[in-house]
């Protein structure tokens, strides 16, 4: 199986929404494996026009029409750049008070776009394989969070459990919701349904508005597929092999009885195999395996010391800060191995932050996320790479951009880090000790941090062991909780 990593809900011009659909797919082969830009399409029970929600109603029919009118192109567009470095798929949003937002994915380019006032039956008159995915599902109910009363597994087979919204695991899951739709409500939490019975697989999305799919730091989705194509990516989501990422690309494998995250397992056994890997990108906090929503096994990170025997390193160089709100600032960067090797360097790019338009026109502003951010170079002695950034949007709201490299070596590996002209020369072992940072200019800054290496150790938690039976229906689930705030959610294996 191959770890795919993907983004299946954002959004750019092509309703309400800023950038260029070409940008936005530019910017997910850059850095995706797979991804779904999502028009808004319709809004079955929209509140009555009235003096106070007139804006609100001709702002989203606008939306609506626009898509409308250029779906032939829209879906045109994005089946011509379906291929061997990115694979996409066909999609379009329904909001509603009634079920919940759902968008509808496709691996088919005919999906037609239909009004219809459910999930059910937008999937089944779609005529085509599809699936709806419910989004942002922590809202009060009746305000576009999720129904769980109407809920029906066998149209809607994954929850997006994180996005730009925020969290919706649980009420005292990290991001809570601070949107202008409402804080996060315990009704409508991932663990509520599971507490129900239904059984659904774990996504992250973005719900970006400006076309940047996979902007770091605003969810991702991750699947275990046979290659990547669409076809096995869509068996996989099918299967519900997938599971949940905040930020950093956390490698989760996670089996009960030998059956993978999303399975289904049909057997009497009384004892219970669970095995786990988890290998994240910064030191870890802790992992914790559930059963029926009860932690019955926590790996505690800071017991995590670095080992002689490690041959395997990571460290990021993250980049940012400054005064420039508008005007993208340039960042070149380069990174020399000696006595070493990279295994590996992995992007987090953001683009523009931008979650809901603030205008009925957005129209003008298909550049807004034309940002060229990629690796240049990725090679066993070197990794070379380019990204932009602008000014965060609170202390406490980063819009910095970073790599991540993960090398083989020793303590006595030497490393070139060249950022902007600004040129370091250290060993593995001097990193490990500390990082360090970096200004450009001397007041109001852009500026870089070089932070400090870690060993294999340190970023990485495993084990089996055996559990025994509760009920007919026991179901267990992983979340990954890493130092830096970035969390896994890993789908559920679910018994009857």
């Amino acid at each position: 199986m191959k770890l795919l990593w993907g983004d299946i809900h954002n959004h750019c011009g092509i309703t309400y929404g800023y950038g260029s659909l070409k940008n936005a797919l530019a910017r997910a082969k850059s850095h995706l494996d797979f991804c779904a830009v999502t028009g808004h399409a319709m809004w079955p029970d929209i509140p009555e026009r009235t003096p106070e929600t007139a804006f609100v109603v001709d702002f989203h029919q606008a939306g609506f029409r626009k898509l409308y009118d250029h779906w032939d192109q829209v879906a045109a567009q994005v089946a011509a750049a379906n291929g061997p470095d990115l694979v996409t798929f066909q999609a379009y949003e329904m909001h509603s008070s009634e079920y919940g937002d759902h968008h509808i994915v496709s691996p088919d380019d005919s999906l037609p776009l239909i009004y219809r006032d459910s999930p059910a039956a937008l999937r089944r008159d779609s005529g085509v394989p599809a699936l709806t995915v419910c989004h942002h599902i922590g809202y009060t109910p009746g305000y576009r969070g999720i129904n769980w009363d109407k809920f029906d597994e066998t149209v809607t087979p994954l929850i997006e459990v994180c996005s730009k919204h925020g969290c919706g695991m649980s009420e005292t899951a990290p991001y809570p919701y601070y949107h202008n739709m409402g804080p996060r409500d315990s009704r409508n939490t991932v663990y509520e349904g599971l507490r129900r019975g239904y059984r659904f697989g774990f996504v992250g999305s973005t719900d970006h508005h400006a076309g940047f799919p996979g902007s770091y730091g605003d969810g991702k989705m991750a699947v275990w597929a046979e290659e990547k194509s669409r076809a096995a990516i869509w068996e996989a989501m099918l299967a519900r092999r997938t599971y949940a990422v905040t930020g950093d690309r956390i490698r989760c494998e996670f089996t009960v009885n030998g059956a993978p995250m999303g399975a289904v397992v049909r057997d009497g056994s009384t004892l219970r195999r669970v095995s786990y890997r988890v290998e994240g990108c910064y030191n870890m906090d802790k992992v914790v395996i559930y059963k029926n929503l009860r932690p019955i096994r926590i790996d505690e990170g800071l017991l995590c010391l670095p080992s002689p025997a490690d041959r395997r390193y990571k460290f990021r160089v993250e980049m940012g800060w400054g005064d420039n709100e508008t005007e993208l600032y340039r960042w070149l960067g380069e990174v020399s191995v000696r006595n070493g090797r990279v295994l590996d360097v992995e992007p987090c790019f953001r683009g523009r932050s931008v979650l809901a338009p603030s205008s009925a026109n957005t129209d003008g502003f298909d550049d807004v996320n034309d940002i060229d951010s990629k690796i240049i170079e990725a090679g066993e002695d070197r990794v070379r790479w380019q990204c932009f950034s602008v000014k965060n949007v609170s202390p406490l709201h980063p819009l910095t951009s970073a790599v991540i490299l993960e090398l083989e070596g020793s303590p006595d590996t030497e490393l070139t880090i060249d950022v902007n002209g600004h040129v370091q020369n250290m060993t593995v072992a001097q990193l490990m000790r500390g990082g360090y940072s970096n200004h450009m200019k001397p007041y109001h800054s852009q500026a870089f941090k070089v932070h400090p290496a870690i060993s294999r150790s340190q970023y990485t938690l495993g084990g089996e062991f055996t559990d025994e039976k509760q009920t007919e229906t026991d179901f267990y689930h992983m979340e990954v909780y890493q130092a830096n705030g970035s969390c896994a959610f890993v789908s559920p294996v679910y018994f009857e």
